[in-house]
């Protein structure tokens, strides 16, 4: 044990006196209260019962779950030793080597999966997907109301229309001219009049082209529907848009955020039973419908809650509901961490994602149907390595459904497609989970960190922009789709993708986001409620069911293809190509690691070193750590420039961060700056980190930092 891992430990067992015993386990203070008078009490559960279940499954699943770990090691080593037996093979490790370790599995029979009472936002409807962190309330408040969002509001504050932003200070008519003219433009492609444009209409009763697509009414607001998706067409003659306009139109809304993913994983700091507490109490004012967000604007308190459903009164005269809150699913954190919450019979750390498991199961108990209407509780599982991983989440669920009296199959899972040998053995690993698979879903930044650590000693990797463009990575949105399709996800589940990353760059988003429902995934990550608005305009354009059903009848991409390795041909670029690149990635990592271990924050818009703002999360940091790791190890880079781009890119992410008071310049004393320390391990020592995983590191130097507040 090295000793920072040491100390670590010897702060917890000082701490272990403050601990509460429960059924054999130590438990901390603020999480024992917090579970069984916020949560077991409310939800007429018994905390003896709980406690005892629980241990039981520590007991059950950490040995397991260690092993699990053990076995990606060993494989890693496997790799590794086949790359040192065979230098300058150019290559990753062949197919029947990785079928020879087990890395690769036997196929599974063809299967269709049996999950079961999926609410329509995830088996039917095709639309975009919000990733909040849980940590914080304004933000997951914003994404619950972004069920619905003003497609005016979207084209004029954005660069959406013509690539520029608004000018400061009053409305500009001209602009808003324009808005409103895409915007019934958008009504002419999406819901058309049966004769003329939506630009010549007078106001009253509208003919469809297509009678069905005129849902009902809400008041004056006239609904429509398309895809599966709503419109609300806002009439209000009174209003100042809607005085100007002939029909009285004052806004156009759009359903958009039909799901949000509560982050408690790569968004989130959450390194102690303190930070799992805030956590778990935001999700569960998120499921109860009590969370509240109060902040200050222009001198005002604001006080954020979430949205009630609507009533709409349909063509025949009856009314019906209209949901008016993005579906909640909830990440739990992967098998790797534990956490100093609670310890074990043998005062070991719990393995996180066993805590995660019970305690956001036992929060969604509350919902009573206001999140889901079929009583199904979602989480997303991330960052399982195959089968064997998938199988053990399956079962750890099964237990936590008999531990706290649910139906089988109640929680559904989010298979999150980012790691290599999930890919490459996606079947298999969706055969694991067949019964309560809901959504799988792929991530280039992830995926590509994990591309770069299994095939590290094959040689020196590509320009992170020509990795973008590598064969691998195409073979793995296209079979992510085909493998769903073939499981028979269409209608039952969904297939998603990847992040738009620049909340400020929407008119680029327009002109290339389209590409995911066209490639037939049902959902995409968006960065921003306003991102959402916009992105939903896609599905409006593709129907995606169609695009599904012609999809399903295409050849599966071959499984070569996604084991190529994106090494570069020869690594010949110029000492300015190569300090460019070394540049960009320090930059990224500090820009992000500096807040997270500083300030707690672990997802914000970040800039670039170009100055662009991008929304970050972990996988940033492990692409371009391992990146980096990669190019130290082939000689590509040296420790020497490496420290020479961190002092450079610190000076800089201190400039850019420079009119934050609650900053810590890395600058103002780089011997002593715990996020630059931290960055130059988590790079230097990219080679042992376990599957590239940045958290070992993230959370000794938060802790630190903690200690020091």
């Amino acid at each position: 044990m090295n000793r920072s891992a040491l100390a670590e430990r010897e702060s917890h067992v000082d701490r272990r006196a403050d601990y509460l015993p429960r059924a054999g386990l130590q438990v901390a203070p603020e999480l024992a209260a917090f579970v069984e008078n916020e949560v077991l009490a409310n939800a007429g559960l018994e905390a003896d019962a709980f406690w005892q279940g629980f241990a039981e499954i520590s007991r059950r699943f950490g040995p397991r779950n260690r092993a699990l770990l053990q076995k990606r090691a060993e494989l890693q080593d496997s790799i590794d030793g086949w790359h040192r037996a065979n230098p300058g093979a150019r290559r990753g490790a062949p197919e029947g080597f990785l079928r020879e370790i087990g890395y690769l599995v036997p196929e599974p029979a063809p299967l269709t999966i049996g999950t079961q009472n999926v609410d329509p936002e995830i088996a039917s409807i095709a639309g975009p997907q919000l990733v909040v962190p849980v940590l914080n309330a304004r933000f997951l408040l914003n994404a619950i109301n972004a069920r619905w969002g003003s497609l005016y509001d979207a084209l004029y504050g954005t660069d959406a229309l013509d690539g520029t932003k608004p000018p400061a200070g009053e409305y500009d008519a001209q602009r808003g001219a324009s808005v409103i003219a895409r915007a019934k433009a958008f009504l002419d492609e999406a819901a058309p009049l049966a004769g003329g444009p939506w630009a010549d209409w007078t106001g009253g009763l509208p003919t469809l082209a297509n009678p069905a697509q005129l849902t009902g009414t809400i008041g004056d607001n006239l609904l429509l529907a398309n895809n599966g998706l709503h419109i609300e067409i806002v009439i209000d003659p009174q209003h100042p848009i809607g005085m100007t306009d002939p029909a009285g139109i004052a806004d156009i809304r759009l359903e958009a955020a039909l799901s949000t993913i509560v982050d408690l994983e790569d968004s989130v700091a959450a390194i102690d039973a303190e930070d799992k507490v805030a956590a778990y109490r935001n999700w569960l004012g998120a499921i109860r419908g009590d969370l509240e967000a109060r902040f200050e604007k222009n001198g005002d308190v604001i006080v954020r809650q979430s949205n009630e459903d609507r009533s709409y009164t349909d063509m025949q005269g009856d009314t019906d509901e209209l949901r008016a809150r993005s579906l909640l699913l909830v990440r739990n954190v992967g098998h790797l961490m534990t956490t100093p919450a609670v310890l074990t019979e043998n005062g070991d750390e719990l393995h996180e994602g066993l805590l995660d498991a019970a305690i956001t199961v036992a929060v969604a108990m509350q919902d009573r149907g206001r999140n889901s209407r079929h009583g199904s509780i979602y989480i997303v599982k991330p960052k399982m390595h195959g089968p064997d991983e998938c199988a053990f989440a399956n079962e750890l669920f099964d237990a936590v459904e008999d531990m706290l009296g649910l139906a089988r199959h109640t929680i559904k899972i989010g298979v999150m497609d980012e790691e290599r040998r999930t890919s490459a053995n996606l079947t298999a690993c969706i055969h694991a989970v067949k019964d309560r698979v809901f959504f799988i879903n792929t991530g280039f930044l992830d995926r590509t960190g994990d591309e770069i650590h299994t095939s590290m000693l094959a040689g020196p990797m590509m320009r992170k922009g020509g990795i973008k463009q590598a064969e691998w990575i195409a073979a793995y949105e296209d079979r992510n789709v085909q493998i769903g399709l073939a499981c028979g996800f269409q209608g039952r589940a969904q297939i998603g993708k990847g992040m738009w990353a620049a909340p400020d760059r929407m008119r680029a988003m327009l002109a290339e986001k389209a590409g995911h429902p066209a490639s037939g995934a049902s959902t995409a990550w968006v960065p921003s409620p306003t991102a959402a608005v916009l992105h939903a305009m896609h599905y409006h354009q593709i129907d995606v069911a169609e695009r599904q059903r012609e999809r399903s009848a295409e050849t599966l991409v071959p499984l070569g293809k996604l084991l190529s390795v994106p090494l570069s041909e020869a690594a010949d670029w110029s000492a300015d190509d190569i300090a460019e690149e070394l540049r960009n990635n320090v930059q990224g990592i500090l820009g992000y690691m500096v807040r997270w271990i500083d300030q707690g924050i672990g997802c914000s818009k970040v800039p670039d070193i170009h100055d662009i703002g991008l929304m970050e999360d972990r996988a940033t940091l492990r692409i371009s750590s391992q990146h980096i790791a990669n190019w130290l190890l082939h000689g590509v880079v040296d420790r020497l420039s490496i420290d020479a781009a961190l002092h450079e890119m610190a000076a800089k992410v201190d400039a850019q961060n420079a009119g934050d008071p609650t900053y810590h310049p890395m600058m103002a004393d780089p011997r002593g700056s715990i996020a630059l320390a931290a960055a130059r391990e988590l790079i230097v020592g990219g080679t042992e980190q376990p599957s590239g995983y940045t958290e070992p590191v993230l959370h000794r130097a938060r802790m630190r930092a903690k200690a020091m507040l």
